[in-house]
């Protein structure tokens, strides 16, 4: 069986936590809890939304609050 997060012909859907991290989930699989879908595509059109998307890669508990407030777009 080959690996479902490898299969560039495939549905995918970007995952992300209340940390803003973000991970790459075959659509078919169950979200898991904790996580939230922001996008779905075709995986290169996922890794490019990740890519475009996280820039930050500390948690976000872990960023200055500024930068926190400047992300979330809150004032």
């Amino acid at each position: 069986m080959s690996n479902p997060f490898e299969n560039t012909s495939a549905d995918y859907v970007v995952l992300m936590n209340e940390e803003s991290q973000y991970s790459l989930w075959p659509v078919f699989a169950s979200v898991p809890a904790g996580w939230t879908n922001v996008y779905q595509g075709k995986r290169w059109s996922c890794l490019d939304y990740i890519n475009r998307n996280w820039t930050d890669m500390r948690p976000a508990s872990l960023r200055p609050a500024d930068l926190n407030t400047a992300l979330s777009g809150k004032s």
